[in-house]
């Protein structure tokens, strides 16, 4: 055997020495295991948060509805809140409302009951019947005339839980909330590096999170009761459109 093949014999048993050595070692990485440095993964550069707000004129309103009924047997209940409902969504349709943009949201039937006293046990006193939809009112002139129809139709059944206002496409309102956005993190981020004494570099990461809150009125039954006798005012007012931009900006 030559020198050069023995002292590649050496350095191969010295290696295999050292890696069974290692192998006892509780928590080392056995012989062909990849192991890793962990290197600080701290944030580098300027970080800021950028918001941007835009006021939006809302063209859907979003009416959630339906029939309440209680009587003392199933079938009498159910045939009413079937009548009451299908004057209500007659009523819908001829107020211009597509078949498309009316959803049932929630349809039961439970079983009334009371404490007896006497008989310390729970009676049966009838049963109710509930059928809610939700109808999406395009036209916003319209909401009002609708609920006052919707109440005439439906009558003492009438339930109309609460109505809520959206922009259909806000698309352009983003547009112009991103901008603002963007221009208020660059403008917080040169603050800061001016603070800081040092240059503001290009960008380097952005991520974009979004805010959309419809505006909600509740209405009651009591708003019903007083329908036969006034006209429904809806006021749709504003909402509000809204996000923020984090971005991260280098140091120069």
């Amino acid at each position: 055997m030559g020198k050069k093949n023995w002292l590649l014999m050496v350095g191969l048993v010295a290696v295999l020495g050292m890696a069974g050595l290692t192998g006892c070692q509780p928590g080392s990485a056995a012989l062909g295991e990849i192991t890793e440095l962990s290197l600080s993964s701290q944030q580098q550069g300027i970080w800021v948060t950028g918001q941007g707000k835009v006021a939006a004129a809302p063209d859907i309103a979003t009416l959630r509805l339906g029939t309440d009924v209680e009587e003392t047997s199933v079938s009498e209940a159910q045939t009413q809140a079937t009548r009451a409902m299908d004057e209500v969504m007659a009523t819908l349709i001829g107020n211009g409302i597509a078949e498309k943009d009316i959803q049932t949201q929630h349809f039961s039937i439970r079983r009334m009951t009371r404490w007896d006293k006497t008989k310390e046990e729970e009676v049966v006193t009838g049963y109710q019947v509930s059928n809610i939809v939700t109808a999406k009112i395009r036209d916003i002139d319209k909401v009002g005339t609708i609920i006052d129809a919707v109440a005439k139709a439906g009558g003492d059944l009438t339930r109309i839980d609460s109505i809520s206002f959206s922009v259909e496409d806000p698309t352009d309102y983003y547009k112009t909330a991103r901008e603002e956005a963007i221009k208020d993190a660059e403008t917080k981020a040169k603050q800061l590096a001016g603070l800081s004494s040092v240059s503001l570099g290009n960008a380097t990461f952005i991520s974009e999170t979004s805010f959309f809150a419809p505006v909600i009125q509740q209405r009651g039954l009591a708003v019903m009761e007083e329908a036969a006798m006034a006209k429904t005012s809806i006021s749709p007012g504003e909402t509000e459109i809204s996000l923020n931009i984090q971005v991260a900006y280098a140091i120069r």
